[in-house]
């Protein structure tokens, strides 16, 4: 999604307020200005029309001199953080011209500047955020065929560095659902065709995408000599992501970010290859059903908001070493075993809060007396929880307690200065506790108590004169005074100083109200200014507790992390799966964690037994009709593969996983429309990927591969596919659903695919799905049934069957009708027959044909080729 450019408004006579007001507009012409004037943020123009239709407020419009209008529409500046996000949501970056000075001390018009520029991928505001998703902005790069891609957070301190070929890239991209893409002008029309449907995105002049001037800002940026501590050295392409995405921060006027202090590799090594098919075909944390539940909203159970984002991460790159998998498990275990104390670091993590978002703010300089209390409620909590892992007999929680830090020091000083519940903003006052400095509790006893001292002093002058009708009152001429009438002014003392005679009295000052006045005049900005400075040298002292308070947040979300698995595992009847280095995946009464959470009550989910390994059973050929729980099964088997390789339990009674590095899937039916691709040229996209990228531990989920095209066509290509995956060198394990029965005959030529389908019960007319699947082919399709359960009118079902009926009879008595593909294959004479015939379409299919290499062609390339010659064939 790219936003239009604001259009540039015709130069007219201008009042000097538009002027101030065109020239920092110019400046940001591709975002909404909002301009504060007084009480208010305005914009003007089109940016007026946009921001009126949005937030839904009024647009008027006002003079700009020499009788020219223009359109406004504003709001009160202290309702910027409900409508900000609003704007931020809806694609729009937003500029913030704040006055810089008090209007007061102003002469001619009010310093007005930008002091920030939010985007969908650059905030900290927490209603532009959502709590348990990172707010990524992604930083690409492309070098012909080299791709570099840095994820930043902002908010979190967050960043990541990875590079490699295309297809690594855009899984990436698809896992980390950034909320705003970035990348030079010169790639805008690439990445407009690759990604700009799906993302946010906005180009950056080519000079930023420079190496030496990256990685500058990084050595920068982390105070460091090298890189190589990071792990990124030699990274050329990732640097230069990197390095644009610092530069970004700097456009956007976030130039105070001392939270970014790490910045972490990708290691395609380490993690499971999910390509962005299967990310979107699992429905794991996103669906392109709104209303879908995804696997994350059914395994998430953790209690912080950085803990959940640490899942949805875990999520999207499952683990491929073994130890670290089986490390994860042992703790998982040792919660399920040890209840009370896991119900206890529960319950001590929910004092936790963001802690990750919430040092963010400290180390910018963002963060409001109430987040600073929250900080130490953190820290305190943190204590506790320390105190329990060290009691927890496993050696893993030991090591995290060692690294956990409560920052005592700080934590004792925010609780003896700061107010126990404070006000949300700083000016509010009453933020510093009594006794933390002299000037300041003078001060608030002069401004509250000020009543009590001018009555003591009307007392004991009254008393001291006799003049019992005496008063104090204040007024703007002189001040502090006191009111003596007439029939008392003989009674004055000599120390008073008269200032005013009135008709009925006169107004006196001592030298004690002077001297009060003086103190009380401006003791309230004085407070407000003083609270202002004490507390802001408190956060300046918490920004040096950012780093052991960021490693603290890390180790709490690792924590999390295995809390909420074990509070799944318990919840849901889950089973420790043995994970191992071998090749066989053995999976006994599994069950897809989503949808046997969705069953009405008193429903059972209908578990399922999946074996596969590389010597035996690599391909279940699993044929059925359709609503019969194919596509089910398949995805149950990845979901479990997924969730054992992140350390969680599984739904299933056992499990046995021989580690897999590759996911695949080809399921659903979608059109490409924007791009002009069909169904089937989607369909042919998404399985030539998977054949191209083969490895010994993938897995492998193809679900109605050809339906896309005619019957024929649809056969011979799902057959051709499940052969090429047999017989290739890798023997990838796969799960093959199809509609195509006569697939079945493959498992007589091919020793390694093994028929199963999802049985069906026939019963008075009518069918039972038992979602169960068994040992052997199915030669049934029920689709009329299926249609007719459908709701299908009557007429229709009734003229379907006959039609069936007769094809069917017709069939049988052609005596030279072929039974099976496999007669088809095992056929040469057809294929001689083919090129005797006297055409010349066919001609020339012949002529393409001897030209094809096959030995050089890739799988892909055998696909588009079988396209065009479908193509001379409609001719």
């Amino acid at each position: 999604m790219t936003n239009t450019t604001t259009k540039e408004t015709k130069p007219v006579a201008e009042t000097p307020l538009m002027k101030q007001y065109n020239g920092i507009k110019v400046k940001y012409p591709d975002a909404i200005l909002l301009f504060r004037v007084g009480d208010f943020y305005e914009t003007f123009g089109d940016d007026a029309i946009k921001a009126a239709k949005i937030l839904n407020i009024t647009l008027t419009r006002r003079a700009n001199g020499a009788a020219q209008f223009i359109e406004l529409a504003g709001f009160p500046h202290h309702s910027l953080d409900n409508y900000l996000p609003k704007l931020v949501r809806a694609g729009y970056r937003v500029a913030i011209c704040d006055q810089l000075e008090d209007p007061k001390f102003a002469k001619g018009i009010v310093k007005r500047g930008i002091t920030e520029l939010v985007t969908p991928g650059v905030s900290y505001n927490d209603k532009v955020l959502e709590s348990a998703a990172n707010n990524f902005l992604c930083s690409l790069h492309k070098d012909k065929d080299a791709y570099g891609v840095a994820f930043l957070d902002i908010s979190t301190g967050e960043f990541y560095v990875a590079q490699g070929g295309l297809e690594y890239v855009e899984k990436l991209i698809q896992n980390f659902k950034p909320s705003e893409l970035v990348y030079g002008k010169a790639n805008k029309n690439w990445v407009f065709d690759q990604f700009a449907e799906s993302f946010f995105s906005f180009p950056l002049d080519e000079w930023v995408y420079n190496f030496d001037y990256a990685n500058e800002l990084l050595l920068k940026q982390f105070n460091v000599a090298s890189l190589k501590g990071f792990g990124i050295d030699g990274f050329e392409q990732g640097i230069i992501a990197a390095g644009a995405a610092l530069q970004y921060l700097k456009d956007t006027q976030h130039n105070s970010n001392g939270h970014l202090q790490n910045i972490s590799r990708i290691d395609e090594e380490k993690y499971v290859w999910l390509d962005k098919f299967t990310i979107r075909n699992l429905e794991l944390s996103y669906s392109t059903n709104e209303n879908a539940t995804t696997l994350l909203n059914v395994i998430d159970k953790t209690t912080t908001p950085m803990g959940a984002r640490l899942l949805r991460r875990w999520v999207a790159l499952p683990l491929k070493d073994v130890h670290s998998i089986q490390e994860r498990q042992k703790v998982v275990t040792h919660f399920i075993n040890n209840t009370p104390p896991a119900h206890t670091l529960v319950t001590e993590l929910k004092h936790i809060g963001d802690l990750e978002r919430l040092i963010s703010k400290v180390a910018t300089g963002r963060v409001n007396p109430r987040e600073v209390q929250q900080l130490h409620r953190s820290l305190t909590a943190i204590e506790d929880i320390k105190v329990t892992l060290h009691t927890q007999q496993n050696q893993a929680l030991q090591y995290l307690a060692e690294q956990l830090n409560a920052c005592v020091v700080i934590r004792e000083r925010i609780h003896t200065q700061l107010m126990q519940d404070p006000p949300l903003l700083i000016h509010k006052g009453n933020v510093i506790q009594k006794g933390v400095n002299t000037e300041l509790d003078e001060l608030r006893e002069i401004a509250y108590n000020g009543k009590d001292f001018l009555l003591q002093i009307q007392q004991k002058e009254a008393e001291r004169t006799g003049i019992t009708s005496l008063k104090v009152a204040f007024n703007g001429v002189f001040g502090y005074y006191l009111e003596v009438t007439n029939v008392h002014k003989d009674k004055v003392p000599s120390d008073w100083i008269r200032k005013q005679t009135l008709a009925n009295a006169e107004r006196y000052i001592t030298e004690e109200l002077k001297i009060y006045e003086e103190k009380i005049v401006g003791a309230e900005d004085k407070i407000q200014a003083l609270e202002a400075q004490l507390y802001n040298n408190l956060v300046t002292d918490l920004i040096e507790f950012v780093k052991p308070i960021q490693h603290n947040a890390a180790v709490l979300s690792q924590l999390d992390c295995m809390l909420s698995m074990a509070t799944l595992a318990q919840q849901n009847n889950y089973v420790l799966p043995e994970v191992n280095d071998g090749f066989a995946i053995d999976i006994k009464n599994g069950r897809h964690p989503v949808i046997e959470k969705q069953l009405k009550v008193g429903d059972s989910y209908v578990a399922n037994d999946v074996y596969l390994d590389n010597a035996e059973q690599q391909v279940l050929m699993i044929t059925g009709p359709n609503m019969s729980g194919k596509s089910a099964l398949l995805r149950q088997t990845a979901l479990i593969v997924l969730l054992a390789q992140i350390g969680s339990y599984v739904p299933a009674d056992a499990a046995q996983i021989g580690v897999v590095d590759k996911i695949f899937t080809r399921v659903g039916a979608s059109d490409n429309i924007s791009s002009g691709e069909s169904t089937f040229m989607v369909e042919m996209n998404e399985t030539a990927s998977i054949l191209n990228n083969l490895s010994n531990r993938s897995l492998i989920l193809l679900d109605e591969i050809g339906r896309g095209t005619s019957t024929y066509d649809g056969i011979s290509i799902a057959w051709a596919i499940a052969e090429y995956i047999h017989e290739h060198k890798l023997k990838a394990k796969t799960l093959f659903a199809t509609h195509y029965h006569e697939l079945n005959d493959m498992s007589e030529r091919f020793r390694r695919i093994k028929n199963f389908n999802v049985s069906v019960k026939e019963y008075n007319g009518k069918i039972l799905f038992t979602r169960k699947l068994v040992a052997g082919g199915s030669n049934h399709s029920f689709g009329i049934h299926v249609a007719q359960m459908a709701g299908m009118p009557k007429q229709v079902i009734d003229r379907a069957n006959t039609i069936l009926a007769h094809m069917e009879q017709t069939h049988q008595q052609k005596p030279n009708t072929k039974t099976s593909i496999t007669d088809v294959i095992n056929e040469d004479k057809l294929q001689l027959s083919f090129f005797q015939l006297d055409d010349p379409v066919l001609s020339e299919i012949k002529n393409q044909l001897l030209q094809t290499d096959i030995n050089t062609l890739t799988p892909v390339e055998a696909l588009m080729k079988l396209n065009d010659i479908k193509k001379l064939m409609g001719k």
